[in-house]
């Protein structure tokens, strides 16, 4: 069987290429490069000195290593769409949208067609299992560094091609797998910024493209405040105002036509539902039982009431309050560890 790795340049995606060696499959290590200058320093993906790194590491293996360069591709598809969306009020999340639109789903289906690849293997903390009479991916055994929350937006026919050789290994693991093989970024840092950012937040980053867009802070209907965009803001944020009321308040809304940042109060950021648009089925909805929703990659699931479909999407009815409902956000469903889908959230209800 021929395996492509998707090779990042990190220990996670170097370990896979080496497991899936010495386990006999003719293994070609790929590395999309997203970027043409350094990260100096910063904890990031896709840079040049990881497309060295990853083709250093195919070197030692043995292994055909290319680079695609993808960065006209990167920037239609993740970084206009994540700027568009941080313009219109949202909170997007590059990382799922990236998933589904270059380096997981899509190039999956591309090496198909054009390298004639069974599988594309990636260093995902995740499992692909069986589950209801379908393939479907799961929690991997490492729950604090679980990724199926990432790979909610993977279009279903795309998960027969991907391989996630370490959903049945912790991190620990997996350095010491990468020491055994003598791989040389076994020691090398995770990275854990959003790649394009290169260290500033969403907010800096999109001023510096479009310049600030000065509005107001509105706290129940009172102006008080100003801001330089809403798109230095997400829902649920309390830090970095810049408003002093003399108590903690919460950003708990974006109105993009007005150029208003909503304040309000802790209570304020609960919901008992949300809508949902841009859903993908992983299993058919008629075959969901006891689903939970993740409404955010660091939030606990919640215990799912009602998920019917309207004219504007589907409208997804918690068994109980849910905090920070943020539009722009992925909900993923699970049924315990098993991922059974999930969409764009478009507002909490």
């Amino acid at each position: 069987m021929r395996i492509a790795v998707g090779m990042s340049g990190g220990v996670d995606s170097s370990t896979v290429a080496a497991l899936l060696k010495e386990k006999g499959y003719e293994v070609i290590g790929i590395t999309l490069r997203f970027h043409k200058c350094e990260a100096d320093g910063l904890n990031v993906c896709c840079s040049p000195k990881d497309v060295q790194d990853a083709a250093e590491v195919s070197r030692r293996l043995g292994i055909p290593h290319l680079t695609i360069d993808w960065e006209e591709l990167f920037r239609e598809r993740v970084i206009k769409p994540f700027i568009e969306g941080y313009l219109s009020g949202l909170t997007p999340n590059p990382c799922a949208i990236c998933n589904r639109e270059v380096k997981t789903g899509f190039l999956a289906r591309y090496l198909k067609v054009v390298a004639d690849v069974d599988r594309l293997a990636t260093g995902h903390y995740a499992k692909k299992v069986s589950y209801k009479g379908h393939t479907l991916v799961a929690r991997g055994k490492d729950l604090r560094r679980d990724q199926s929350y990432f790979l909610a937006l993977v279009r279903m026919e795309d998960l027969e091609l991907l391989e996630f050789p370490l959903g049945d290994y912790t991190k620990e693991e997996v350095r010491q797998m990468a020491q055994r093989y003598n791989l040389p970024v076994a020691q090398k840092r995770d990275s854990q910024e959003v790649c394009f950012l290169m260290g500033k937040s969403p907010g800096e980053f999109i001023e510096e493209h479009v310049g600030p867009k000065e509005g107001e802070f509105v706290y129940k209907g009172k102006l008080v405040g100003k801001h330089r965009g809403i798109f230095h803001f997400t829902v649920g944020q309390r830090k970095g105002l810049g408003v002093a009321l003399g108590k903690p308040v919460y950003v708990v809304g974006i109105d993009p036509n007005t150029n208003t940042v909503i304040l309000g109060d802790e209570e304020d950021l609960y919901s008992k539902a949300l809508l949902l648009k841009d859903i993908n089925f992983h299993l058919p909805l008629e075959l969901w039982s006891e689903p939970v929703a993740q409404v955010r990659y660091k939030n606990k699931p919640v215990k799912v009431q009602d998920i019917k479909r309207t004219e504007e999407g589907y409208v997804v009815v918690f068994e109980e309050p849910v905090r920070g409902v943020t539009p722009g956000q992925v909900c993923a469903f699970y049924e315990g560890d098993v991922l059974l889908g999930g969409g764009v959230i478009a507002r909490a209800l």
